[in-house]
C-alpha cells in the first residue's frame, strides 16, 4: 500500500476532495512511519492537511497508528507532553509544576522535543539540574526524548526545516500519550487547537484530558490571568473557566525578571509571579487527574506541595 490514494482524498478539487475517516487516517500514518511513503507525497499530504485544517477524526487516526508503532515500556498516571518552540519562552517552570505532582504521589511521565530554545528556556539543559531523568521506568517522573522513542515520527516533525511550516505531526505527538496514562494535560499556541485535541482524544477513548492555552504553547498557566480549560473529565467534554490567582500583570517571560528554574525550586531564587505560575500549573494537572473537585482546591494542595517540596514527606492524593 502507498500514500497515494490518501492524497488523492484529501487533494481532489473542490466538491471532491474529503477529510479522511478515522481508520484511513490509520492506515496513513502507518505507511508514513513504516517509512512506505515517498517522499513527494508525503510532503503532498502534509501540506494539503495544513492548508485545509486539521479534522479531530484525522487526528485520532494518525495517533492511534503512532500509538501502535511506537509505546513507552512503563506506565504513568499522567501523560505530559513538550513540543513547544522556545523563541517566546522562558524558563521551563512546568517542569517544576510536574515535579509537585510526582511529589503527590502520582508517576508523570514527560516527552517531547523542543526547538529554537535559548539557554534559559532550554527543557534538555533543565532536567538534570532538576533531578529528573532520561528514560527511567521506576522513577517518580521521567523525560523521554521523542527521538529515542518514536525516531520515525520525529522525522517528520523535523520536515518542519524543510516546509517552514508546522504539520498536523505536531499535534499528533501532544496527542501520542505513550504510556497509555489515563490522564494527560496539553498546552497549545493557539486557542482553536484545544477543542481539536478534546474531541480527538475523545475519539480515542481518552478518560481525562486537560487542554490549556499556555506560555508559549506549553502547558504553563498564567498566574495572572483567568483561563479557560478545555478537556475531558471522566469521558465528558467540559469547559471550565479558573480565575487569576494573582493581580500582578506580567508577561511570562519577562526579560527584567528572568526566573532560574533550579534556583527557584532550590530556594535560591524567591519571584513570587513565578511561584504562582509552577503551583497554578500542578494545580490544573492535579485537578485533571481528580486530586481534587475543583481548581481552587487543587490549587491549594500545589500550594502545600510546593512549601514541602524540599520534605522527604508525600501528601497522598
Amino acid at each position: 500500500m502507498t500514500l497515494t490514494r490518501f492524497v488523492q482524498t484529501v487533494a481532489r478539487g473542490a466538491g471532491r476532495a474529503r477529510p479522511l475517516t478515522l481508520d484511513e487516517a490509520r492506515d496513513a500514518m502507518t505507511i508514513i512511519l513504516d517509512g512506505k511513503a515517498q517522499p513527494e507525497a508525503l510532503g503532498a499530504f502534509l501540506m494539503v492537511l495544513r492548508f485545509r485544517g486539521e479534522i479531530p477524526e484525522e487526528i485520532a487516526g494518525f495517533t492511534d497508528a503512532l500509538r501502535q508503532k511506537s509505546p513507552a515500556p512503563m506506565g504513568a498516571d499522567l501523560d505530559w507532553p513538550s513540543y513547544a518552540a522556545g523563541r517566546t519562552r522562558g524558563a521551563p517552570l512546568f517542569l517544576l509544576s510536574a515535579k509537585l505532582v510526582a511529589q503527590a504521589g502520582y508517576r508523570v511521565v514527560l516527552h517531547g522535543w523542543n526547538s529554537h530554545q535559548s539557554t534559559g528556556a532550554s527543557v534538555r539543559d533543565a532536567l538534570g539540574a532538576l533531578d529528573i531523568p532520561m528514560d527511567a521506568s521506576d522513577a517518580p517522573i521521567t523525560y523521554l526524548p521523542v527521538e529515542t522513542h518514536a525516531p520515525e515520527a520525529f522525522e517528520v516533525l523535523r520536515l518542519r526545516d524543510t516546509f517552514g511550516l508546522r504539520s498536523c505531526i505536531n499535534t499528533v505527538l501532544r496527542m501520542w500519550n505513550p504510556t497509555n496514562a489515563p490522564a494527560t494535560v496539553q498546552g497549545v499556541f493557539h486557542p482553536s487547537y484545544r477543542g481539536l485535541q478534546a474531541q480527538a482524544a475523545a475519539l480515542l477513548g481518552q478518560s481525562d484530558l486537560t487542554v490549556i492555552k499556555g506560555g508559549g504553547g506549553e502547558f504553563e498557566r498564567n498566574p495572572a490571568k483567568a483561563i479557560r480549560i478545555f478537556g475531558l473529565r471522566n469521558g465528558e467534554h467540559h469547559q471550565t473557566d479558573a480565575a487569576a490567582i494573582r493581580e500582578e500583570t506580567r508577561r511570562m517571560n519577562e526579560p527584567e525578571a528572568q526566573v532560574d528554574a533550579p534556583a527557584l525550586w532550590s530556594g535560591q531564587q524567591s519571584d513570587p509571579f513565578a511561584e504562582a505560575t509552577v503551583i497554578g500549573t500542578a494545580g490544573i494537572a492535579l485537578w485533571t487527574m481528580g486530586a481534587a473537585q475543583t481548581v481552587e482546591q487543587a490549587d491549594a494542595m500545589a500550594a502545600t506541595l510546593w512549601e514541602e517540596r524540599h520534605s522527604q514527606q508525600r501528601i497522598s492524593a
